[in-house]
């Protein structure tokens, strides 16, 4: 049984449908306080969504400094798995574990409603049990998703096959119509350079049980546990 770990900031609100997924999967979830200093023996780590101290600042700027924050980072750095869903990708940008930003949707309104999601890359932890030509339809909440990033950051993310998913329609296709908030490129999620902390702001969280309308999501924790599974094999 993996063990995972889902910080709680102030004003987080989908840490307990964190917990529920993970344990729907059959594994050991548990929550971690943001000012704990230490995450304990754990094997991966979600960063779940809300509104982290109440979005103030900017989404995920005031939690950046969370202690817990230096040991999700230390535990980064030491190969360690972490997921950031919405406002935790958010986070994640804002302590510079991810490159890149997400700022005001384009349309300037708050966008709930079920996605498209094409995986550009198979080979990271988080998406190596999505099937080829497999398109995820997950659901989207958030007034802040338009990721941007400078040139030369996109450039190394298109170059490093750094981008995970990208918005699409129902076909696979990436259009602007399918794009809910702006982003560049479409880009829904990406990954850093070692390929183990990963952020996407969809939520899969909500959508591991076909009667919450889908399922797809269990295909994203699902790959984290196979990769989890081989680090174990291999060690």
């Amino acid at each position: 049984m993996m063990r995972f770990a889902i910080l709680q900031f102030p004003a987080s609100n989908c840490d307990q449908d964190c917990v529920h997924a993970i344990r729907v999967l059959g594994h050991q979830a548990d929550y971690l306080w943001h000012k704990e200093e230490s995450l304990g023996a754990v094997d991966a780590v979600i960063v779940p969504g809300g509104f982290s101290y109440g979005d103030y600042l900017r989404c995920g700027a005031i939690a950046r400094f969370s202690p817990v924050m230096q040991a999700v980072r230390r535990f980064a750095d030491g190969g360690g798995l972490v997921l950031g869903i919405c406002n935790g990708f958010q986070i994640l940008c804002e302590a510079g574990l991810l490159p890149g930003a997400l700022i005001r949707n384009r349309s300037l309104q708050f966008r709930c409603e079920h996605i498209f999601l094409k995986t550009e890359n198979r080979t990271t932890p988080f998406t190596v049990n999505i099937p080829e030509g497999r398109v995820l339809r997950l659901p989207i909440a958030h007034g802040e998703g338009c990721y941007f990033a400078e040139p030369e950051t996109l450039a190394a993310l298109e170059q490093n096959h750094r981008i995970l998913w990208r918005y699409c329609n129902a076909s696979g296709e990436r259009t602007e119509g399918a794009n809910p908030n702006g982003s560049l490129g479409n880009i829904a999620g990406i990954c850093n350079e070692r390929g183990n902390v990963a952020g996407l702001m969809p939520h899969p969280e909500r959508a591991c049980e076909p009667i919450l309308g889908s399922d797809d999501g269990r295909l994203i924790f699902e790959s984290v546990l196979s990769a989890l599974n081989a680090g174990r094999a291999a060690a």
